[in-house]
């Protein structure tokens, strides 16, 4: 049986999603819980392939396991016991053969938090990047009107770490908004059909650099079309981004 399965998972003790030798993975414990359950070995294929430290509140696996008999409403609690409390498998249904959770993905959306507060609070400890400067309404307000120029199709390959083989660096952004949730809690959505390595957390950090009168608004548009790592800002740290939503 072929299975479209959603799963969330807190990714400070993974070291990422892919398989690794001897390093502990959000694939690696999925496979293993789902021998267990299903009582055969499984091919899980997953939607996208994040970093250490970077969690899900939504990521989507084809699992595939021949003889599997287990409905995919019963999935969840069936592999439940088989899972670390770190990883949770949430949703499953029944999938074709041909269905790719990666290529057949229209958009993903990620979530980036930042904890904006004098005082550190353990309870946010590898879940949320820890800011002390103060972030205003004023810089809020630069930070949306910068945001602003990331719609749309550009080249990020500005906005890419070192280390990736892309050879297509275009990239169509339709959402990308700044909340301010509560007093010390900012929260970053980004929606695109895809991301190259890093480039939500490079734009996280430019951002912050607008925030923080390192940059201005208005200088996004130069920076893009740059297509320059050393015109966009810091790399911001994993530990707050979130897979958030992937949308077929």
């Amino acid at each position: 049986m072929n299975y479209l399965a959603r799963i969330k998972y807190l990714g400070t003790n993974f070291h990422g999603f892919q398989v690794q030798p001897e390093l502990r993975t959000v694939q690696g414990e999925l496979c293993r819980g789902l021998e267990e359950a299903l009582g055969a070995p499984c091919r899980v294929t997953g939607c996208s392939r994040t970093d250490a430290g970077v969690h899900a509140n939504e990521f989507c696996v084809k699992i595939e396991c021949d003889g599997a008999t287990v409905p995919p409403e019963k999935l969840p609690v069936a592999v439940a016991r088989f899972l670390p409390p770190d990883l949770s498998l949430y949703y499953a249904e029944e999938c074709s053969a041909q269905f790719h959770p990666r290529y057949d993905c229209r958009e993903k959306e990620y979530l980036y938090r930042i904890v904006n507060r004098r005082v550190f609070d353990p309870f946010d400890y590898g879940r949320a990047w820890f800011v002390p400067r103060r972030i205003d309404g004023a810089a809020i307000d630069r930070m949306r009107e910068a945001a602003k120029h990331f719609l749309g199709s550009h080249d990020f390959s500005g906005f890419m770490s070192e280390g990736s083989d892309v050879e297509d660096t275009v990239r169509c952004v339709s959402m990308l908004t700044v909340e301010k949730c509560r007093d010390d809690l900012i929260e970053i959505k980004i929606r695109a059909d895809g991301f190259l390595y890093n480039m939500v957390r490079i734009i996280v950090g430019t951002l912050i650099d607008v925030a923080f009168g390192r940059k201005q608004p208005e200088d996004m548009e130069r920076i893009i079309a740059s297509c320059r790592r050393s015109e966009a800002g810091m790399t911001a740290p994993a530990e707050g981004l979130y897979l958030n939503k992937v949308i077929y």
